[in-house]
């Protein structure tokens, strides 16, 4: 005798699964530069009613780079409230982060990672693309 579980029970589990560890990882290369090329992960590190926390790991596949600015957009109305080892502001649903002193400077192959916490209500859906100085990524 074989046990059937329900889809929409199904559908259910998988949905908290996913929204407990969302994890996103980006590739891109730069249409002008052929030596260009930048990783960026995007990791849901911690989430409850109306917030969560963030990591993201930017990895520099190119030539080297003296400082870095990540952009991305939320389609659900998130907000970063505060973060850490980068300059984080928002305007509306886009999002900005700089490199600092200290983590700006990327040889090739090397990266650096920053955090924040941020409100969401309803989905805290990962962005769609995120932009690397200049290197559009799309989610794989």
């Amino acid at each position: 005798m074989s046990r059937t579980i329900p889809r929409t029970a199904l559908l259910a589990a998988l949905s908290l699964v996913t929204a407990a560890g969302a994890t996103a990882t980006v590739f891109g290369t730069s249409a002008g530069a052929a030596a260009a090329g930048c990783k960026v992960e995007y990791q849901i590190t911690n989430q409850w009613n109306t917030g969560f926390g963030a990591n993201v790991i930017v990895t520099n596949t190119g030539d080297p780079v003296a400082s870095w600015t990540l952009e991305w957009s939320y389609a659900n109305g998130q907000q970063v409230t505060q973060g850490w080892n980068a300059t984080i502001s928002q305007s509306g649903a886009a999002v900005t982060a700089k490199s600092l002193s200290y983590n700006g400077s990327l040889a090739t192959g090397g990266s650096t990672s920053f955090g924040f916490n941020g409100t969401h209500t309803g989905t805290n859906a990962i962005p769609a693309t995120f932009k690397l100085n200049g290197c559009i990524l799309y989610p794989s």
